[in-house]
């Protein structure tokens, strides 16, 4: 890929033009250019000390050619999470490695490093090195240090240092050096994230390379653990290491995205904070590294969900939003909304946001993916404890007095709550997957009052949630609009795939949602999710890769396996040039919303998988 340097203090780089490094910590993006744009150091959901990514004044980390004709190409060393930046002018080669050093599972001796290396392949080439630091989402602006040839500087509860085998160069707030590389020369700059008055450590040659290969056998003994071995494995390999770059070790949550407030619209205000464990999106999570055969994971996020539903049954509970919250920060407290006036936004995307207003909602759905990967965990994984099935037992018997009630939906809607056809579909998921636990394992439980239940959610399913006018199950009950989430219901085994009901939905869902491969969640001027436009009006935003997943899936479950794997084949040109997936695909094919987005990614496992076991029969 190659891609054209970018300006200082100019507009951000398109979405997909970034790859992401990271340490199951936190994790930064670098753009084609060189240009580190978005780093918050300690935490994914700390503030932002590079964010020229919202706005050009958010700091950041710039390490590129001189030569303004120079081109770029990016690609992860194999089986890595070590992201390489090439370089191309007239005059040479080179390339920098980006990487944050992960040297074992759960080092207690952890260190959090940001390492760049440039090294010389061929000829001659300069470059300039520019860190601008704006600490605490760039609302301050820090003074630089510099002693024994480390600068260093404050940012809130941490001290970050920045060394290098060259001679650093402050200005203001600004450090900067000179790089000029022939064949075989390199240069280093280590970033560490330290606490106040610790040492930094240096960037020797000897150590950086110990660190790159530490780092780059880490990947690939973790990739080695993958089960498949079908027709997409770099496909897969590359779904799986972002969706292992979003876990946040110490803690087992599963973020949704690393990013804040990527629109999806440009100049749009769908600007959402996604830095968070969503519970939806963790434990469908679960599910693909199951699937996968990556059981640590699926352990380390039952765990944090254990803890979250052992302060449920204590006195964590909310009465009216009931016992589970939609989304947690990794500390598992509620990261509640607000905006950030002072950015910019990514291309003059207002606003931007840090926190999430779901965790005021109520969204039923969460049940049902919850329980749902609770009960993949005890049929693949260890099993759940008596503790938790306790847990599970006194939040299910919430949801059973509670199913009925309108809420937001899994999209998460702001207008007036309404009965969701999916939350429904999910609470009779929840229901269903506790008999299932129940019995395979004796546990105990009321079934009589489970099995009644899910008869009772399946009836109001069939009949109030189906419009025989369209031949379509609806968005809501009672309604006319489509949702894509419709396609879940063979892959939660509520329907069978060939059911006429779920074959009719299908094609309904085609002609009204689908383009080419693209799928929309929803038509969002028709179904109204409360979500203001900057002039009045609806926004538009882009299809959902996510839905586009889903549809491959559904067309491999209805037995149309050549369709199921051109849709497939097509999805696969909107990834970036790394494999990865911003939420969103606008129509002329441009990535929008939070990158990468491990929804996304672990929905793309689900339909790799799906489809090639059924076209191996």
């Amino acid at each position: 890929m190659a891609s054209d340097a970018r300006a200082p203090g100019g507009p951000a780089a398109p979405i997909a033009d970034h790859g992401l490094i990271g340490d199951l910590r936190t994790a930064a993006l670098v753009a084609t250019d060189g240009t580190i744009d978005w780093f918050c150091p300690g935490r994914f959901d700390a503030p932002s000390v590079f964010a020229s990514l919202l706005d050009p004044d958010g700091g950041s980390w710039r390490l590129a050619p001189d030569d303004p004709d120079a081109r770029s190409q990016q690609y992860y060393h194999p089986e890595t999470n070590i992201l390489v930046t090439r370089f191309l002018t007239e005059r040479g080669v080179v390339e920098v490695q980006d990487f944050m050093p992960v040297l074992r599972a759960h080092d207690p001796d952890h260190r959090q490093r940001l390492v760049r290396r440039v090294v010389g392949l061929r000829g001659s080439v300069e470059l300039t090195m520019e860190m601008t630091p704006r600490p605490d989402y760039a609302r301050t602006e820090p003074d630089l240090d510099v002693e024994d040839g480390v600068v260093r500087f404050a940012d809130g509860e941490v001290d970050l240092a920045l060394s290098s085998t060259l001679d650093l160069d402050v200005k203001a707030s600004t450090a900067s050096a000179r790089v000029a590389l022939a064949t075989g020369d390199s240069a280093l700059f280590v970033l560490e994230v330290l606490t106040p008055g610790e040492p930094a450590r240096g960037c020797a040659p000897s150590d950086v390379s110990e660190l790159f290969d530490a780092t780059a056998a880490y990947w690939r003994g973790w990739l080695s653990q993958s089960t498949y071995t079908g027709r997409w494995r770099e496909w897969v390999d590359r779904s799986a290491l972002t969706l292992k770059l979003l876990c946040h070790e110490p803690t087992g949550g599963i973020i949704a995205a690393p990013t804040t407030s990527l629109p999806e619209s440009i100049g749009g205000s769908r600007n959402w904070d996604y830095r968070y464990v969503w519970v939806r999106d963790a434990a469908f999570s679960v599910y693909a590294l199951l699937r996968l055969g990556f059981t640590e994971e699926a352990g380390a996020f039952v765990r944090f969900l254990s803890e979250r539903l052992g302060e449920a049954a204590g006195d964590g509970a909310d009465e009216d939003l009931g016992p589970l919250r939609v989304v947690y920060d990794l500390d598992g407290a509620l990261p509640h909304e607000s905006e950030l006036d002072h950015l910019a936004g990514y291309r003059d995307s207002r606003p931007v946001r840090i926190g999430n207003a779901a965790v005021d909602q109520l969204q039923l759905d969460v049940y049902g993916e919850l329980i749902d990967s609770v009960y993949l965990f005890d049929k693949h994984g260890r099993g759940i404890s008596h503790d938790a099935w306790g847990d599970l037992r006194r939040i299910v018997s919430w949801l059973m007095d509670n199913w009925e009630r309108p809420d937001a939906g899994m999209w998460e809607i702001r207008s007036e709550p309404r009965t969701h056809t999916t939350s429904l579909v999910m609470s009779w998921v929840a229901v269903e997957r506790m008999m299932r636990v129940a019995r395979r394992r004796g546990l105990p439980g009321d079934l009589t009052r489970l099995a009644a239940t899910r008869d009772e959610i399946y009836e109001r399913v069939m009949t109030e949630c189906w419009n025989d006018d369209i031949g379509a199950f609806t968005a809501v009950a009672g309604g006319d609009v489509l949702d894509a989430g419709a396609l879940l219901m063979p892959m939660v085994k509520m329907l069978a795939p060939d059911d006429p009901r779920f074959l009719s939905t299908l094609a309904a869902i085609e002609e009204r949602l689908v383009s080419d491969s693209l799928v929309l969640r929803y038509e969002p001027e028709a179904f109204g999710d409360g979500v203001p436009g900057t002039d009045g009006t609806v926004d538009a935003e882009g299809t959902f890769s996510l839905c586009s997943f889903w549809y491959v899936e559904a067309l491999t479950r209805a037995g149309r396996l050549a369709e199921a794997r051109l849709a497939l084949e097509k999805m696969f040109t909107y990834a970036n040039h790394l494999g990865q997936y911003a939420e969103q695909v606008a129509l002329n094919g441009e990535q929008l919303g939070n990158f990468p987005q491990g929804f996304t990614h672990l929905s793309l496992i689900s339909a790799v998988i799906n489809l090639d076991r059924s076209l191996d029969g």
